[in-house]
């Protein structure tokens, strides 16, 4: 699978149990050629928003999902709690295997970093060399990582599973002090960076 699609509600304050609840009963619906990869409800930065990773076996999967759901009436369950919705198409890099549904968190952290016009290729070739070293022991593992194919492009979404915020900073820290991480020449590439820490709805496959 290396097509994927990130849906992010921003939904009104204190209904997120509400919402919880009903995105676990239509998202839990079997959809062709789509699975359900995690599920998750803002906890440090932008507040009240429920992010949604789906993988598809195809972009005709992908595609006649997207027509589903736009074409419907209230095709999540959520309108009456919605304050706004975005939808983006990411593909997985190609040398990335994605971590198996599991207990991985509880915290998730979904960084999106903005690109300069040239700038995917050499970033694909700079965490080609340097994810192993960074994902290797006594570091921590990627869930993976996908590079945008609409919207405001280049850009590309990593995601990274925690045990732990003190663990997020101390093997953060570890990285860059032992040269393993950020990617070689990664920083040229940049234009700018976003972090969002999400805690996993009970009904996500990854928890």
């Amino acid at each position: 699978m290396t097509l994927y699609e990130l849906i992010t509600f921003t939904v009104r304050v204190r209904t997120m149990p509400a919402v919880m609840a009903r995105l676990e009963q239509t998202l839990g619906g079997a959809v062709q050629g789509c699975s359900l990869i995690g599920c998750w409800a803002s906890e440090i930065g932008p507040l009240n928003q429920v992010a949604v990773l789906r993988g598809f076996c195809d972009e005709r999967s992908r595609h006649n999902e997207r027509e589903r759901y736009l074409l419907s009436h209230d095709a999540f369950g959520i309108e009456a709690f919605m304050a706004d919705m975005t939808v983006e198409n990411y593909s997985l890099f190609p040398f990335l295997k994605p971590l198996a549904a599991g207990p991985h968190g509880p915290f998730y952290e979904l960084r999106v970093y903005n690109l300069v016009p040239s700038g995917l290729a050499p970033t694909l070739d700079g965490w080609e060399c340097a994810i192993g070293a960074r994902t290797g022991k006594g570091y921590s593992p990627v869930y993976a990582a996908f590079y945008a194919t609409d919207g405001r492009t280049p850009r590309y979404l990593h995601i990274w599973p925690w045990r732990s915020l003190e663990q997020r900073l101390e093997v953060r820290t570890r990285a860059v002090n032992d040269g393993v991480w950020p990617p070689e020449n990664s920083g040229p590439q940049l234009l700018d960076m976003h972090s969002t820490i999400y805690l996993p709805a009970a009904f996500s496959p990854l928890c």
